[in-house]
């Protein structure tokens, strides 16, 4: 009899380990992720002033659609640095809409269209955007592993004596899912 209590409790032992050992992975798997977002955000955002700078010349008359896009970073880098999910999810979308704002009215100015550094920048920004994108979903993959296996028993015996959180997704704001009004965009 003891000799099967001390196995019960070997593979007790054995199996709370190996639980939090692949608990602290997807965890430690989360926050890399939640890293690979910031390094983007960071580099977007050391990319937007220069962008602004190129149209300032142009757009003279643009004043507030830059400032959009200048307090749209600066409420982005804001959120990034605090690491608030639900604060990021609302700043990328003022941003986005200031951008969509900003090469909407860059249309107007065919010299500034046609300015190579302009061109390099909108590029720049537009591959960083996809980047983002494709991390923003291999965060939410690593966040849904996560807060599936706290929630799953017995292995949520093991996160909750080891207090391992419940993570908040990166979802798209309302206006991200609004269909664009294409046609319009060729009217100008």
């Amino acid at each position: 009899m003891d000799f099967l209590l001390v196995i019960i409790l070997a593979v007790i032992v054995i199996y709370s380990i190996m639980t939090y050992n692949s608990l602290v992975n997807i965890s430690n798997n989360v926050a890399k992720a939640w890293a690979n977002i910031d390094v983007l955000l960071k580099q977007r955002n050391e990319e937007l002033p220069k962008l602004i700078d190129t149209c300032k010349a142009y757009m003279q008359h643009e004043s507030s659609t830059l400032e959009k896009v200048i307090r749209a970073r600066m409420g982005l880098d804001a959120v990034r640095q605090t690491q608030d999910v639900a604060g990021l999810n609302r700043a990328e979308s003022s941003l986005s809409a200031s951008l969509v704002d900003l090469y909407a009215v860059a249309e107007n100015y065919p010299d500034l269209k046609a300015d190579q550094s302009f061109i390099n920048l909108q590029q720049r920004i537009t591959g960083l955007e996809n980047q983002i994108a494709d991390r923003r979903e291999f965060y939410n993959d690593s966040v849904n592993i996560n807060n599936v296996r706290i929630e799953q028993f017995p292995d949520l015996i093991v996160a909750r004596v080891f207090n391992f959180q419940y993570k908040e997704m990166l979802q798209f704001a309302p206006e991200e899912l609004k269909d664009i009004d294409v046609g319009s965009r060729f009217n100008n």
